[in-house]
């Protein structure tokens, strides 16, 4: 068996609790606009549109763009599917980067800390380099290392998304 050099981690849902961050987000960026949703659902819904944005562009129906270009498109749908409308391109920038603040698991941060005394630890992400950094930065995730989607320019599962880690 090999030494084991490092720790690669899922992002979304294995270290950060993605619906209830999104939820939380939608409420506080749409709540005090008057619209009174089903956060949950919201969050699914802008969820449930993820994997079919991937796959057009894992298989080449699309050329790479980064995840948040993706979740900014996939918004713009969610927010006419809830009837939601007058929103300024910035209030729907500010929305997007909902993803940008999520909260870890409660175990995370102690759990990262243990693992990272005695291995580096890096994000294996679709995101993009941005968006996890901003959401370590925020949530204090101690990440050694962002790789993913970005840097191997392709989306999880393929095969390049791994390789180039």
């Amino acid at each position: 068996m090999l030494a084991v050099k490092a720790l690669t981690f899922d992002v979304f849902g294995t270290v950060v609790d993605w619906r209830g961050s999104v939820a939380r987000e939608a409420a506080a960026a749409l709540g005090p606009k008057g619209f009174d949703l089903d956060w949950n659902g919201f969050a699914l819904a802008w969820r449930a549109r993820y994997q079919p944005a991937l796959a057009r562009v894992r298989s080449g129906g699309r050329g790479f763009v980064k995840l948040d270009v993706l979740h900014r498109e996939n918004l713009l749908e969610v927010l006419e599917d809830f009837g939601v409308a007058g929103l300024s391109e910035a209030e729907t920038d500010d929305l997007n980067r909902a993803w940008h603040r999520l909260d870890p698991w409660p175990d995370v941060l102690p759990g990262m800390a243990r693992l990272g005394a005695r291995y580096p630890l890096a994000a294996l992400s679709n995101g993009n380099v941005a968006l996890i950094v901003n959401m370590a930065r925020r949530a204090g995730i101690p990440w050694d290392a962002i790789l993913g989607a970005e840097v191997a320019r392709a989306y999880k599962p393929m095969a390049q998304a791994y390789l180039s880690a």
